[in-house]
């Protein structure tokens, strides 16, 4: 998206009704499906619970009670309402496909599954495991993104594509994180305990690569694009391959940010750099 049409947190909702509004002008076909979805809508929270309602009903639990179960707390939680602006910043300010706001919100499965787990996970915390476990089941039937509810995850995070992310019970992900479809944030055997990976802030991992174990990712790491990790990787350093090794340092500050998945040879840069 272009970076001058980038608006402030406070005006993202009126934004996305503008987007919705041209949207149904052209599109009259579409016009009931953006009325329901966003122009009726008070705020981005009611929105929100609608849509991922009508995402994951079925015979089990229809669209209005999973509309209830989703904005009791959307509507009560001033963290997942931050983290729900963060993240779709983050997508805006980081895909080149993406137009505007309202596409995030009502067509990328990446930000939809993220926001359905945020619901998920608070209500494994709140020991409501149960329900957090059956959201978890359709949100993975639905999207093909499994995310344990135990799972922490950050803000201004952004799953690009998202089909087939798998992301462990005890993995920890910082804010301002950015991945590609196929990736596995997961465990190296059938050890209990704390037994998945710790991603730092700003890091970025390529479409299928595999973090495996207890290990950590530090802050601003780069890691390519089919890789297997299986070693802890330092603050700022690019590793790829199988098994994944040290390949240079990333071009920029967070690489989460410029999404830029070329990396040069070990040979090829200065490691004084």
């Amino acid at each position: 998206m272009d970076p001058a049409l980038i608006v402030p947190d406070d005006q993202v909702w009126e934004s996305i009704k503008s987007e919705c509004a041209a949207a149904a002008a052209t599109e009259p076909l579409l016009a009931g499906f953006l009325h329901a979805t966003v122009l009726s809508q008070p705020d981005i929270e009611e929105s929100l619970s609608y849509l991922l309602a009508s995402k994951l009903e079925n015979s089990t639990l229809p669209a209005l009670g999973l509309r209830d179960i989703f904005f009791d707390v959307l509507q009560e939680d001033e963290c997942i309402q931050r983290a729900i602006l963060a993240d779709l910043q983050a997508v805006v300010s980081r895909d080149p496909a993406c137009p505007g706001y309202a596409n995030p919100l009502l067509y990328f499965k990446g930000f939809q599954a993220i926001q359905a787990y945020r619901v998920a996970h608070h209500y494994w915390v709140q020991g409501r495991k149960a329900l957090a476990w059956y959201l978890q089941s359709r949100i993975s039937e639905v999207w093909a993104v499994d995310i344990h509810p135990g799972a922490r995850l950050g803000k201004g995070i952004m799953f690009d594509h998202a089909t087939s992310v798998v992301i462990g019970e005890t993995a920890v992900v910082d804010d301002d994180f950015s991945m590609l479809h196929e990736v596995t944030l997961g465990g190296s055997g059938k050890e209990g305990g704390d037994r998945h990976p710790k991603i730092g802030r700003g890091v970025l991992i390529g479409a299928g690569a595999k973090v495996l174990g207890n290990i950590r990712i530090g802050d601003c790491a780069k890691i390519g694009a089919g890789s297997v990790v299986l070693k802890d990787v330092p603050d700022h350093t690019t590793v790829a391959g199988v098994p994944a090794k040290v390949v240079n340092v990333p071009a920029t500050s967070l690489p989460a940010f410029d999404m830029n998945q070329n990396f040069e040879a070990l040979d090829a840069f200065d490691p004084c750099i």
